[in-house]
């Protein structure tokens, strides 16, 4: 009798032995049961590698969630993966019925399992461990059952026991485990380098992929050079060694009789992006025959869709070397590309439906752009979007500031793609159910000729698990998709790669980090080997171009989309009066903040400690000293603190409209503000209400009904927070920021002024003030946005222990449970011992390892039961340094504002702005008509200036209030007049009296009728807004929104006749006279 291709395993593995050996004799006599052991031998071996790796595979109820963990832990290379996956689901099919499996499958099986086989051998039990190669077992049918009938007596006992020998076969390392777990890594990775999948193995991986993706596919049994397989009606075939001129395709993809595929396959380890070439030959040489047909030609290509592959999964690291390389021959201008997977059926037959030439062209002929995204911007970053598409660009980035109709513009995209067919399918991807909710309601909201999209056209919402065949619009979060593309078993409903052909990435600056920066839940539930993201993940499966939207650019935002295609920036938006700006900053300087606080060598100090709540002294053994940027959060100072709300009492009123938010470092930091500033009002005399000062915190109880309340109601008017309401908060009333913490991010600074930043007319904000009493302003004038940023997963624990609870199915419920005890291990060490016993005793268990064990093999219902426990253990304070407690006194030295760019006194920022006004009268051609000609200037030219000034901080409401504070007189001159006097030397006057002066000199021109006047007081209202009309009549009144909606220059030249021209002539002459 032959030797087993697995008499390598040693005695302590002998079970992998005889599974390997069971399989092999099964081979000819009952393939359906060799499938079945081979299956069983890689089960045993996965549990084998869960317990030489020492991790928990408590939990994970079947092999397809072990090997998940284990790729995504990275110990399994992506190919060895892919092995064991295949055969897992041919053992599964044959599991599941009985007369499944041929002999010719069950050998290609079982010389994959014994390449695995020898991997483990080589990674974890015999270092210098030599394969003699795979030998075909001979049929001897009389050896074969009696050996088997020994086999199985031998089997059933050791499988019974397989727990007491894998205690016994694994052997811990002495030395340290990492560097043993560094050691394996590289040794598995050798091992797949040194012996690639052959050539016969590389089909089976293909034709795994293929069958998984819905083609019927069998590279022997189909195969029409050697059994002249042929396409037939209703079938989907991939048929292998098709004709095609003097060569054969290794697949030929046919839906029915239509031939819409061609692919060239490779050797598991050779580059493939090159081998299209190969491919392509074949689509041009492969002929119209009989019982086929040809969807069409294009140019030289008789197939539309060309592929080439190895076999190998995608990985963005080996790109050239992996994934399926794809080329549509029906737009030649387009390069090639990589997919993850392959197209099913039905993608290609809705590919073919698309003309994306046609949909070009539609799209560059209609100019017509729905009434809710009908601003200039909104609709020139649509154009950009749609100039990208047509350039083939498949990652596009919006930057656009937050309040300007992101939302809207992303709306109008959607509607314009979909009804001119460019697209087939969007996926609306967001980071928060919350935020999917508020995309599908403004669908609903949102209407086009009394039909709101959502009517126009089918839309998914996130509760939606898939889209239907007549679904346009589908949005899904971030982590749904996830779990549907990465977390089901046998790909029943993984959606396929050509689901959806165009993706818009809602905030895209959140989640999308670098890998080593994720969290530890994101690295056990969302990392592919430290490479791809889960997020990256999601737009990388598929076939679709993908657009994200952000307010603020980051480094690694560009890096997953590329540089933003279209810029609409918050100085674009406050110079075209969509947002508000803020004045020039007050800074508070106190005797502390200036010379910081200091603790002497042997000095007794008064130490804090957040945990125990308790107060303690110490001598200390050195010399402490610390600036303001420990103030609040390393050193205690209630007198620092007193004496900026005291002043900070001065300048903001709780009872005039507008309401103040203020930015703490911690939250009992923002406890002593709150007990401060109603302090310092009372002392001042001034009655405020007791609700009108409140902590909104994550500590508070409800702090979603305590936003609501500061957004829809009259009070609070002043709130303190931490990090709660940086971001995702929209209250236009918002007038006033007040700086009491230091930050190092420029990103999570502008997010917290875009909490003010919105127009509201209502209380009649025109800016917003900032109060700096942590020399912030200053640090960050230097901190570019495009920094990275550093991952900071905030989903609240009962976050998710609510999407457990509430989750539609048993693999939903058991992802989130798992990711709920992730969550609760890593809170767990956080905590003192002590914080750990008392959690114990209230949640009234042994101990918390023991609880969260049990969490482990809980119901749905016996989890319901456990959220005070939960939620319990979620909020407890975790561990935190003990704060020095500071009593040295502190005064306020002054406040003062700071301008432009250096933060300069209001003369400095004077004279900087006269200087460069001088400098750039002759660089700037706009500045150059200011000053020579200005009744020549038109709207874009001001736009210009005031962007260009904008660049170095000079603005029209800075520039008066530090004319007042300089020269003592306040006078609200217009920028036009700021650059003039720059220039000139003109007399400053007021924009409002100038516009009076030269709208007299019109008056006077001729006796007006009523009608006649009502339209002059239009043009000068339109003055009191924007100092400019335009050159001449035409552009004045055509140019502007406001004239255009009312009839334009046609409607005043009705209306005035020959004098039109002279009323726009006479207020350019004396405007600036």
């Amino acid at each position: 009798m032959m030797q087993s291709n697995f008499s390598y395993f040693t005695n302590e593995w002998q079970l992998f032995k005889n599974l390997g050996e069971s399989a092999e004799q099964s081979i000819y006599r009952d393939p359906n049961a060799a499938l079945v052991k081979i299956r069983s031998l890689t089960e045993k071996l996965t549990d084998a590698i869960f317990k030489i790796e020492n991790i928990d595979s408590w939990g994970l109820k079947n092999q397809f969630v072990k090997l998940n963990t284990l790729r995504n832990k990275g110990v399994l290379e992506v190919e060895l993966f892919a092995i064991f996956d295949a055969i897992r689901k041919a053992g599964n099919k044959a599991a599941h019925d009985g007369s499944y499996g041929t002999t010719e499958e069950a050998l290609k099986m079982l010389e994959l399992v014994f390449y695995l086989s020898c991997w483990f051998m080589e990674v974890y039990v015999a270092y210098d461990f030599q394969s003699s190669g795979f030998v075909v077992p001979v049929d001897n049918e009389k050896e074969q059952v009696e050996r088997i009938l020994l086999l199985e007596q031998q089997l059933h006992e050791q499988e019974r026991s397989f727990k007491e020998q894998l205690e016994k076969a694994v052997v811990y390392p002495t030395t340290d485990p990492q560097i043993e777990e560094k050691k394996r890594r590289e040794r598995s990775w050798k091992y797949t380098q040194k012996y690639p999948p052959n050539e016969k193995q590389t089909r089976i991986l293909i034709d795994e992929q293929l069958r998984a993706n819905g083609w019927e596919v069998d590279t022997d049994e189909l195969n029409y050079k050697f059994n002249k397989t042929m396409p037939e009606k209703n079938r989907k075939i991939a048929i292998a060694e098709w004709k095609c001129g003097n060569g054969y395709a290794d697949y030929a993809l046919f839906d029915g009789l239509k031939l819409v595929g061609i692919v060239e396959a490779k050797s598991y380890g050779k580059d493939i992006s090159g081998d299209l070439v190969q491919a392509k030959e074949y689509a041009r040489d492969v002929q119209q025959i009989d019982r086929i047909d040809l969807v069409g030609k294009w140019g030289e290509y008789n197939a539309p869709f060309i592929y080439s592959t190895n076999g190998r999964p995608y990985l963005k690291q080996l790109a050239d070397k992996s994934g399926i390389w794809f080329w549509d021959a029906r737009t030649p201008q387009k390069a090639s590309y990589a997919l993850e997977n392959w197209h099913s059926p039905e993608d290609l037959s809705k590919k073919l439906e698309v003309d994306e030439v046609r949909a070009n062209q539609e799209l560059r002929d209609d100019q017509q752009y729905p009434d809710f995204a009908e601003r200039t911007y909104q609709v020139e970053a649509v154009k950009a979007v749609e100039k990208a598409l047509e350039n083939n660009q498949r990652r596009m980035l919006l930057a656009m500031a937050t309040g300007t109709g992101k939302t809207r513009t992303a709306l109008a995209l959607m509607y314009r793609l979909i009804k001119s067919k460019r697209v087939r399918r969007i996926l609306f991807l967001v980071d928060r159910t919350s935020l999917g909710k508020q995309a599908a309601d403004a669908l609903k909201d949102t209407k086009i000729e009394n039909l709101s999209l959502s009517d126009i056209y089918d839309v998914k919402e996130v509760s939606d698990v898939k889209p239907e065949d007549a679904t346009k619009i589908q949005i899904a979060t971030v982590q749904g998709m996830v779990r549907r593309l990465f977390y089901q078993e046998d790909g029943g409903d993984i959606p396929s790669v050509g689901t959806y052909d165009f993706i818009i990435v809602d905030e895209a600056h959140r989640g999308y980090t670098e890998d080593k920066l994720m969290s530890e839940e994101e690295l056990t539930y969302f990392n592919e080997k430290e490479y791809i993201s889960q997020y990256r993940r999601v737009i990388d499966y598929f076939d679709a171009a993908v657009l994200g939207l952000t307010a603020t650019p980051a480094l690694h935002t560009t890096e997953i989309f590329g540089k933003p295609i279209y810029t609409y920036s918050y100085t674009d938006a406050v110079v075209d009066g969509y947002l508000v700006d803020h004045d020039p900053p007050y800074k508070f300087e106190t005797e502390l903040s200036k010379n910081g606080i200091k603790f002497t060598e042997g000095q007794e100090v008064t130490l804090w400690d957040p945990e125990t709540q308790n107060i303690d002294k110490a001598l200390l053994e050195d010399e402490l000293n610390f600036d303001v940027t420990a103030f609040n959060k390393k050193v205690i100072t209630e007198s620092f603190n007193r004496v900026i709300l005291s002043s900070l009492a001065e300048h903001i009123d709780p009872e005039v409209p507008g309401k103040t938010l203020i930015f703490a470092a911690t939250d009992s930091h923002a406890d002593m503000i709150v007990r401060l500033l109603k302090e310092s009002y009372a002392e001042k005399g001034i009655p405020v209400d007791d609700d009108a000062i409140k902590k909104i915190t994550g500590y508070i109880r409800h702090p979603n009904k305590e936003i609501k309340r500061f957004k829809n109601e009259k009070y609070p008017k002043i709130v303190v927070t931490v990090d709660l309401l940086t971001t995702g908060i929209d209250v236009p009333e918002i007038s006033n920021l007040v700086f009491l913490r230091r930050l190092r991010s420029r990103i999570l600074y502008d997010q917290m002024l875009g909490r003010a930043t919105r127009l509201c007319p209502e209380i009649g904000k025109t800016s917003f003030k900032v109060y700096d009493a942590v020399h912030l302003y200053d640090t960050l004038q230097d901190i570019t946005d495009m920094k990275p940023l550093v991952a900071n997963p905030k989903q609240a624990t009962m976050d998710i222990y609510e999407a457990a609870i509430h989750s539609e199915n048993d693999e939903a419920f058991g992802f989130y449970k798992a990711e709920l005890i992730a969550k609760l291990q890593r809170r767990k060490q956080k905590l003192s011992e002590k914080s750990k016993s008392e959690i114990s005793e209230l949640n009234d268990v042994q101990s918390l390892d023991c609880w969260l064990q049990s969490i482990k093999v809980m119901s749905k219902t016996e989890l319901e039961t456990q959220s005070e426990n939960i939620q319990r253990m979620a909020e407890y304070k975790a561990v935190s340094q003990p704060m020095y407690i500071s009593v040295a006194p502190d005064e306020l030295l002054f406040v003062e504002r700071g301008y432009g760019e250096g933060n300069e006194k209001p003369s400095d920022y004077l004279n900087g702005f006269n200087t460069f006004i001088r400098e750039n009268i002759n660089l700037i051609p706009a500045l150059h008509i200011v000053v020579s000609r200005p009744k020549d200037l038109t709207r874009e030219d001001l736009r210009t200036i005031e962007l260009k000034l904008k660049e170095k901080r000079y603005d029209e409401k800075s520039l008066q209030i530090a004319w007042r504070n300089t020269k003592n007189e306040y006078i609200a001159a217009d920028i036009i007049s700021f650059i003039r006097q720059a220039a000139l030397g003109s007399p400053l006057i007021d924009h409002e009296t100038r516009i009076k002066n030269a709208m007299q000199k019109v008056y006077g021109i001729a006796e007006w009728t009523p009608m006649q006047e009502k339209w002059l007081k239009r043009i000068e209202e339109q003055l009191l807004q924007q100092p400019v009309l335009g050159p001449n009549a035409q552009t004045a009144f055509d140019d502007s929104g406001v004239f255009q909606q009312n009839g334009g220059y046609k409607r005043v030249k009705a209306m005035f006749g020959e004098q039109t021209d002279s009323i726009v002539e006479t207020i350019n002459e004396n405007l600036y006279a």
